[in-house]
This record gives C-alpha cells, sequence and structure tokens, in this order.
C-alpha cells in the first residue's frame, strides 16, 4: 500500500477510530478534514489512488453519481467509524437544481478544495415556514439502491445561511437538516469525511416534490471510469491554493460548525 494512503488512514483512526461524544466528534472531524485537505496530502493521495494503490476494485463499487446530485468518489474505506470521499459538484441551473433537504447516518465534516459551496441549514416548525413532503431513505438490502418512503406533508424554517469559498470548512452533527450546492456556472469539489460507528438506519429527505420515485438505483463506477477519474482530479489539484474562507453570517442557534 502506498505511503501517503497508509499515513491517511493512520491518521484516520488516530483522529475519529475512538468512540467519541458526539460534540467532541464533530470538532475532531472538522480538524481533520482540513488536514486531510492540505494541498500536498490531498495530491499525494489522489496520485496513489489514481495509479491503483489501496483497492480500486472496491472504491468503484461504492462511487457513483449521487442522488443529491453530486459524483461521489470513494477514497478510504475505514471501516464503521470512518469514511472518506471527494464530491464532484457540478453546476445547477437555478433553485429547481438544488439538492433536496436531508440529513445524514452520521456526523461529518467536509473542506471546500475547489469553488464555492452555499449551504442552507432547517429545523421541523409549525405553521411557518417552507411546504415539503417527507420521505424516510433507507437502502435495499444489496445496498444498490435507495428507497424512498413518503410520510406525509412537512413545514420547515430556515435558520442558517452560509457560503463557503476554497479553503473553509464544516461540520455537521448527524440529525442537521441541510441543503448544499455550488455557485451556477461553476463547478466545486469538496473533502467529505463521514464518522462514528452508531449510524443511523434512515435519513429523512424533505423535498418540494410529491412524486419522488419509490426506488433510485445507484449507478456504481466502473473501476476504469474511477481511475480515470482520479486521474483528471489530479490535474485538477494542481492548481489548487488555499484562499481565505468565506463563509455567510452565522446564528446562535447553528447546529453545526463552520469558518
Amino acid at each position: 500500500m502506498g505511503k501517503c494512503v497508509t499515513a491517511v488512514r493512520r491518521m484516520m483512526a488516530e483522529a475519529v477510530g475512538l468512540e467519541l461524544p458526539e460534540p467532541q466528534l464533530v470538532g475532531a472531524a472538522r480538524v481533520l478534514v482540513t488536514e486531510l485537505a492540505r494541498p500536498d496530502v490531498l495530491r499525494g493521495l489522489i496520485t496513489e489512488l489514481a495509479g491503483g494503490e489501496g483497492d480500486p476494485a472496491a472504491c468503484a463499487r461504492r462511487s457513483y453519481r449521487h442522488v443529491l446530485g453530486f459524483e461521489k468518489l470513494l477514497l478510504i474505506d475505514g471501516g464503521p467509524r470512518q469514511t472518506l470521499r471527494l464530491h464532484v459538484w457540478h453546476p445547477t441551473g437555478g433553485s429547481a437544481d438544488r439538492e433536496d433537504i436531508h440529513n445524514h447516518r452520521s456526523p461529518l465534516a467536509s473542506y471546500v478544495v475547489r469553488g464555492r459551496l452555499r449551504m442552507e441549514l432547517y429545523e421541523r416548525s409549525v405553521g411557518t415556514g417552507i411546504t415539503t413532503t417527507a420521505y424516510r431513505e433507507t437502502l435495499s438490502d444489496n445496498g444498490t439502491d435507495w428507497l424512498l418512503t413518503p410520510r406525509g406533508p412537512a413545514r420547515l424554517s430556515l435558520t442558517h445561511t452560509a457560503q463557503y469559498a476554497a479553503g473553509a470548512s464544516y461540520a455537521l452533527p448527524a440529525h442537521t437538516l441541510h441543503r448544499a450546492w455550488c455557485d451556477p456556472g461553476d463547478s466545486a469539489i469538496t473533502l467529505f469525511l463521514e464518522t462514528g460507528s452508531g449510524r443511523l438506519v434512515h435519513t429523512d429527505v424533505f423535498s418540494p416534490s410529491t412524486h419522488h420515485p419509490a426506488t433510485v438505483r445507484k449507478v456504481a463506477f466502473t473501476e476504469e471510469a474511477y481511475l480515470t477519474a482520479l486521474a483528471s482530479l489530479t490535474t485538477s489539484l494542481e492548481t489548487v491554493r488555499n484562499n481565505t474562507a468565506v463563509a455567510g453570517p452565522l446564528t446562535p442557534s447553528t447546529p453545526g460548525t463552520g469558518n
């Protein structure tokens, strides 16, 4: 196994491989993802993986275009407590193309490597806010399909907005309702770290649509396509420089942390 792959695995195990209270885990994950996103560390890791280090066949089987609108490339599978991925975001045509509001199965941290990401946080409300349809998202037994079960109408209130430029990071507890998208006309790359052993069996999804398909198939990358995507990213990352982070206004009620 390559030197960079081995070093990243060790860093992940030491920082977030232990059983920690969620607030402490969220903070540790954000510190770690910022360290892993250093240009020398990330470029070294991607270069080794693009050259076939690790287990490219297994990583390709778990890499796909996500139902929420980005390409998800698995880099390191650290077992049940930590997973490291690259998310490649493509420009949207406007608010209609933004991902659905959702939460996650476990705490997460993300670092904007390139481009700019916008985010909104929400909480459930009664009588105010936006009207959505709630869904419960689970996985099929073999893990190849997302299963969406309608749960009825729900109202959500916006609690926080922010924008994150290259060099910014954020971290969220598992339950935090949010959605993110890149700037129209521009793409973005984010390094995404998922942590924690107590993964929830489902996530909550809130959509303006009342007609989501009940089953959405994951279309995995082939090994060749996975390695090609990584090779392309090594070229893109050569131009990446850490910039001063830009974030929107924070509010005292914000459940996550950000720059």
